[in-house]
């Protein structure tokens, strides 16, 4: 109970410490600031003046728009499959007919193999940007 007591102690900041700013200054401040993963203005400021490491968040610009372009492609493939899908549904209606019997057959592979690879691409899409969201 004592040990408890004597770190709180410890960690109660009573000393300020006030420094003043020009706009230009505190604006440039800020946006250092809201680069790192420090949750308040002056834990970075701690961190900053007591020479000890602040995480800075990195973001490639290039990987943004690379995953940009990977959801449209998602989002289309999507739509795609479930055109493709929607066509054979329609097809299977035309069973009666006998020359569209072995067709509608294949087609229905070809449908199978198709919402197969775009669940995998769904799937390895879905890995991927929730590792870019984490970084």
């Amino acid at each position: 109970m004592e040990e408890k007591k004597m770190k709180k102690e410890i960690l109660n900041r009573t000393r300020i410490a006030a420094v003043r700013f020009t706009a230009a200054e505190y604006a440039a401040l800020e946006r250092r600031f809201k680069a790192t993963t420090c949750r308040q203005m002056s834990e970075y400021l701690r961190k900053c003046l007591l020479n000890r490491p602040v995480t800075v968040k990195h973001r490639d610009a290039s990987l943004d728009e690379f995953m940009l372009e990977f959801i449209r492609l998602r989002k289309e493939l999507s739509a795609l499959g479930n055109n493709f899908n929607q066509s054979v549904k329609k097809l299977h209606t035309l069973q009666q007919i006998p020359e569209f019997r072995q067709w509608i057959l294949e087609t229905g592979l070809q449908r199978d193999r198709l919402l197969f690879q775009v669940s995998q691409i769904q799937n390895l899409a879905a890995k991927i940007s929730g590792k870019w969201l984490q970084s």
